[in-house]
C-alpha cells in the first residue's frame, strides 16, 4: 500500500484547507485511515481517523468542530477538511492506513502504512 498526501500549503489564521490522501491499495475500503501531524522536535499527534465503511470516526479534541475526516472508497481517497485554522495547527500532516482494525483508531502504532507528509502552515 502506498499513500500519497496532498493539499498542504500556507493559509492565514481563520482560513481553510483540504487535504487528500490517495491509496494505491486494492482493498482500500477494508483499511481504517487516519491523519496525524508532527511539528519538528515534537511527537507525532493524532488528528482524525475513519473506519473503512466510514461508520466510525474519531477526531482529536484539539481539532473537534473544526476538522472533518471523510473518505471516498470508489476513488481510494481519504480527506481532511480543515476550517478555522489556527497557527498551532502548523505541522506536517501524514495520512496512515491500518489493516488490523475495523474501527477508527488514534494511536500511531496501530497503523501499518504511512504517506510522505504534506506541510500545513498557518500564519497569524
Amino acid at each position: 500500500v502506498q499513500l500519497q498526501a496532498s493539499g498542504g500549503g500556507l493559509v492565514q489564521a481563520g482560513g481553510s484547507l483540504g487535504l487528500s490522501c490517495t491509496s494505491s491499495g486494492h482493498s482500500f475500503r477494508s483499511y481504517t485511515m487516519g491523519w496525524f501531524r508532527q511539528v519538528s522536535g515534537k511527537e507525532r499527534e493524532f488528528v482524525a481517523s475513519i473506519s473503512g465503511s466510514a461508520s466510525s470516526t474519531y477526531v482529536a479534541d484539539s481539532v473537534k468542530g473544526r476538522f472533518t475526516i471523510s473518505r471516498d472508497n470508489a476513488k481510494n481517497i481519504v480527506y481532511l477538511q480543515m476550517n478555522s485554522l489556527k497557527p498551532e495547527d502548523t505541522a506536517v500532516y501524514y495520512c496512515a492506513a491500518s489493516q488490523r482494525f475495523s474501527v477508527a483508531r488514534r494511536m500511531d502504532y496501530e497503523y501499518d502504512y504511512w504517506g510522505q507528509g504534506t506541510q500545513v502552515t498557518v500564519s497569524s
